[in-house]
Formats: C-alpha cells, structure tokens, sequence
C-alpha cells in the first residue's frame, strides 16, 4: 500500500513537472512568434526614415486635419513627443540650428550648418550611417542645398554659401539626393561643373521627376529645378510622394540598411507668408510622402519611421472651422518662426522611446542609439 501510494506521487509529480516544460515550451514558441511579428521584442534595427514637415507645428497638422476629407496619417502613430528647438544662441531657431541639432545632437548658433558655435565640424547621422557601410539619401521639395538637408550633410558657418554647400556633396558617398538647386552644381561662377564631377562619381544626374521615378538602384543626383521646386498648387504635383518611394526603392537595395532624411520645405514658408492655403496644401503632400514611407516601415518591421518639424513658424492660431465643411480660419502672430514646442511621432522599433518632452538633440541621439552606433 505504502509503495502504490509512493509511485502514485511520483506519478502526479511527473505530471507536474511535465506540464510545467510544456506550458515553458508554449510561453518560449509564443514569444518567438511575438518577436518575429513584431508584437514582442523589436527585429534588429536597419533602416531610419526621419521626415521633417518645416515650420511644421500641431496648428498646421490640425488644420490639415480640418479641412481633409480622410485622416491624416499622423493620427496612425501611438507614440507621439514633444521637442523644444531653442538654438544655441538664440530662443527662437532658425532652420541651419535646429537641423543640426536633429543631425548631430548639437546645439549650434543660428545660421550654422552642421557646425559648431566656433566653428568645429560635426558629424552628422548621415555621415555616421555612410561610414558604418549603411546606404544613406536626402530628399526636399526646395533646394537640395536649403537649410534642411544640407545640415545632415554639409559643414558652413553661413546656411547661405550654396555653392560651397554644393562641394561638400562632392566630399560624400551619399546615395540618393532630390531636389532642387541645379544652378549650383551646373551654373556656377567659378566655373566648376558639380554635375559632370557627379556623373565621373558614377552618379545618374536627372532632372525629370519622371525620369527619376524610373531608376530603381545606383548612385542618383535629382535636380528638379534650377532653384527651388514650385509650390504644390503651382505645378509642382506629386514630386514629394513620388521622389520618397524612388529614394525608398534605391536604398533598399542595400542589405545592412539605409538612413533616409525627406523634408516638407514649404510648410515653413506659406507660414512665413502668413497663407492659410499654403500651409494646407503642403501639409497635405507631405502626408502623402509620409504615407509612403509608413507603407513601407509596415512591410520592412526593422525600420525606424521618425516624423517631426525643425520649428514651427507663424504662430498659426486657428479661430474658426467647420469640419464637416473642410473651412478653416486662422490669424497669425508673426511672419517669422516661434518658439513653440514641435510634434514628434514616431513607428517601428524604438519608437517607445520618442514618448515625453526633450530637447531636439535627444532625436539624434535616439537614432544613434537605434543603430548603435559608438561616435
């Protein structure tokens, strides 16, 4: 009787044991699956896709919110921050220092691309990205050369040389870059042929976003216009949208990953000239190139989708709107840029960690901490 009673808690034991390896099992292959669909642990990180609306603030988001028929893509994220863009010298920021504060986790001096207050040169994200063996491109609706994306891959005390701005796209093994600003690189007073030095880099020098939208790999310089792109609504079209999902397209190509920079530029400047449609109308482009490139970290889950603004610029009140009419009103407190903190949202792997209030410094460091980098 004692050894049926024994073997039977041996059994139950067993039993037990057995039970307990399995349900282990079933927890370890249903974390495996959590990680491979996502839901779990992120997939090792690749790619960054870091997209600045100019001057773009909450008040222009909402305003283009009012007057869309469908939602904005911006309501999609779940995790949303809030950067302040003060400069190094100065409250109100223009776009040379708070770009490269987002380039470089460097507070810099107003006007100063990618370079310090004294004059030091900084390494950029992008330069980071090109030295780890990542493929790496810039897109823009104005100049290629304009503030923007020249602070992730030029170094100037002055945002205004352009023609120097140009040279050091000669000093880089960047990818991808469209835009405008031909005249700099094809028309230049010293003579200098930026275009040709191009093509000799193995560069295919386009200029038709038509033409554009067909390469598919390689080196690729778009130059969309003598200067800057027009205006959405003045023939511009769908350059945006169209020049991010080529640049995409490009850059995938490269297995290790890519670090791709895509602004909105004309945002900031129908705030400068206190326009209402302006605003709207570039707002919404921009969605659509945001559209794209949220397509596109949904189907590649080991891509960083960051979306965000240097400064915001008009003070845009809105006062008025019918939502079901698409109307809006809004009254504006300067034609310059304020000091308001901007949105930051944020998709994909890490992107947790763009939830709170920082200074814009932190989305660089959050991108070099993404990749991992040491410098």
């Amino acid at each position: 009787m004692h050894k049926l009673r024994h073997l039977s808690i041996m059994l139950l034991a067993m039993t037990v044991i057995g039970l307990s390896c399995s349900s282990n099992t079933n927890k370890e292959n249903q974390q495996q699956s959590q990680e491979k669909s996502g839901s779990g642990q992120k997939p090792k990180p690749k790619n960054v896709i870091l997209m600045i609306g100019d001057g773009m603030g909450v008040s222009q988001i909402y305003a283009g919110m009012t007057v869309s028929s469908n939602p904005l893509v911006f309501e999609q994220f779940k995790n949303i921050g809030l950067q302040k863009t003060y400069s190094k010298d100065n409250y109100i920021t223009d776009s040379g220092a708070s770009n490269t504060a987002l380039a470089t986790g460097e507070k810099t001096a107003n006007g100063h691309i990618a370079m310090s207050p004294s004059g030091d040169t900084l390494t950029t994200i992008l330069e980071m990205a090109e030295q780890h063996g990542y493929a790496t491109g810039l897109v823009s609706t104005s100049s290629i050369l304009h503030a923007t994306p020249a602070a992730f891959i030029a170094h100037n005390k002055d945002r205004h040389e352009y023609a120097s701005l140009a040279e050091d796209f000669l000093k880089t093994d960047v990818d991808v870059f469209i835009g405008g600003g031909y005249n700099q690189f094809a028309n230049r007073d010293d003579n200098r042929n930026l275009v040709k030095e191009l093509e000799g880099k193995g560069y295919q020098v386009l200029r038709d976003i038509q033409d554009i939208e067909e390469v598919e790999k390689g080196k690729l310089a778009g130059l969309t216009a003598d200067k800057h792109n027009p205006k959405y609504t003045e023939g511009r079209g769908n350059m945006l949208p169209r020049s991010t999902q080529t640049a995409l397209d490009i850059l995938d190509n490269n297995a290790k990953g890519f670090f791709l920079m895509v602004e909105g530029s004309q945002i900031d400047w129908g705030g400068h000239a206190n326009d209402t449609d302006y605003i709207v109308n570039e707002l919404l482009d921009f969605n659509r190139a945001v559209e794209k490139a949220l397509a596109f970290a949904k189907a590649h889950e080991n891509t960083l989708l960051i979306v965000t603004a240097d400064h915001e610029t008009g003070g845009m009140a809105l006062t008025g709107g019918d939502r079901e009419a698409g109307q809006l009103k809004a009254n504006y407190g300067t034609d310059g840029h304020t000091g308001v903190m901007v949105p930051v949202f944020a998709y994909g792997p890490g992107s947790e960690k763009f939830r709170g209030i920082y200074e814009n410094t932190a989305v660089f460091d959050k991108m070099q901490a993404y990749y991992g980098f040491d410098q």
